[in-house]
């Protein structure tokens, strides 16, 4: 007998949540074939058998919590009985916490003869109408009169009772315990920790984005051809590069227990997608030495793997910024929470028509429409201040404004 125990996941990771067991009591199974799915921190990562033979015991089920060491399934190994196995699967039987569940006769057993049979409760005539009234039945009250007689007081006291434990059940009825599931789990630690630790400053302005999207459609195609999607957030990764060059405090970190700031010289940028096990940010690496074209491509394909939960660790690990674009839900501003460790977050609201004053060369003024593109910086005020916000997003605002900056930064 052998004994299945979760291994070590790498990178400090210590706990996960069962997703899927992938097998069944009494399946044959040969070595490296995947048993369970098991989400992290990091990812979801299939776990494969380290053994061949017959599975005798499984001891999780889809959203358990285990831990590094715990025991996960027992397999009976053709051909030999591993008696140290053995002797471990009954050592951890006998220390693992097992929880009764008591049948029909363990039940029966326990209700004496007499209430099986039908007791005949001593009440009044008056108490027994009374209890009818209110719907109580005698054999639920014990009688706080002489010789366990039922008193009008007990069946009031029981009729309150009753009316209290059916409130409760219909306030149950108009609510839903949803439980903190893998992702969402993880969210919320991490959104607590950013919060707690990092003083948070938002700084929001607004691009004219009329040019940048009249070059969007027109070279969409042909991206569209080498099977990528043109997006104003492949737009955006480029301008935020351009802008984090320029502001490198923004591309780094705080490390309290040196006091230091560490400022990263490359350019990993996280782009935060929204699927249905919640927030899962992928982290496109080298984003200043990749061309537009070949962000196109990389962004919506590490998209598609967040939401088909197939990304594997090294591709949500190392980002040095992060980029939140809500834009597809609507809304006029938000102010999005760092990502931890990171010092800043850049987030695009829903791009609108809206009428704007421009000037001429001839200082003429007039209103026309333009597409307007709200931004939104937040950021670590330890670490940088709200000037160096401000020149930050006018960089950002200038090169999503001005389509052409984004070609000469390309043949740099």
């Amino acid at each position: 007998m052998r004994v299945f125990k979760l291994p070590d996941l790498g990178e400090g990771i210590h706990e996960g949540e069962i997703i899927e067991v992938q097998v069944s009591l009494g399946d044959n199974i040969i070595e490296g074939q995947a048993i369970l799915i098991v989400e992290t921190d990091k990812a979801a990562v299939e776990i494969p058998s380290p053994f061949t033979g017959i599975i005798t015991a499984i001891h999780v089920k889809a959203h358990d919590i285990v831990h590094v060491g715990d025991s996960m399934m027992e397999f009976s190994i053709e051909g030999r009985e591993d008696e140290a196995g053995e002797e471990e699967r009954k050592t951890s039987a006998a220390t693992s916490p097992v929880q009764e569940i008591p049948t029909s006769q363990s039940i029966s057993e326990s209700v004496s003869f007499e209430e099986k049979q039908g007791r005949v409760v001593p009440a009044s005539p008056a108490t027994r109408r009374l209890a009818r009234e209110l719907d109580v039945k005698l054999t639920d009250i014990k009688g706080t009169g002489p010789g366990g007689l039922v008193t009008p007081e007990d069946v009031r006291i029981a009729a309150e009772h009753q009316k209290q434990v059916e409130q409760a059940a219909q306030a149950m009825d108009r609510e839903e315990r949803v439980p903190l599931h893998s992702v969402r789990r993880v969210i919320a630690r991490q959104m607590a920790l950013s919060w707690e630790q990092i003083p948070h400053v938002s700084h929001m302005d607004e691009a004219d984005i009329t040019h940048l999207e009249v070059e969007r459609k027109k070279y969409k195609k042909q991206v569209a051809e080498h099977g990528g999607t043109l997006t104003l957030t492949t737009f955006a990764l480029k301008a935020a590069v351009m802008a984090l060059k320029a502001y490198p405090f923004f591309n780094g970190r705080l490390d309290l227990e040196r006091q230091e700031i560490i400022l990263n010289h490359y350019y990993n940028l996280g782009v935060a997608t929204d699927t249905e096990r919640g927030l899962i940010v992928p982290v496109i690496n080298d984003v200043d030495k990749k061309s537009l074209a070949e962000l196109a491509v990389e962004l919506p394909r590490l998209s598609r793997q967040a939401r088909e939960a197939t990304l594997t660790i090294q591709q949500i690990k190392g980002g040095t910024f992060t980029l939140t674009n809500i834009g597809a839900f609507g809304g006029t501003s938000f102010t999005p929470i760092i990502n931890y460790p990171e010092t800043a977050i850049l987030g695009l609201g829903q791009a609108r028509w809206k009428p704007v004053v421009v000037e001429d060369d001839e200082k003429n003024r007039s209103i026309v429409p333009r597409l307007i593109l709200p931004l939104v910086l937040a950021f670590d005020h330890r670490v940088t201040d709200g000037s160096q916000a401000a020149r930050f997003l006018n960089i950002v605002r200038k090169v999503l404004g001005d389509p052409v900056a984004l070609l000469f930064e390309e043949e740099e």
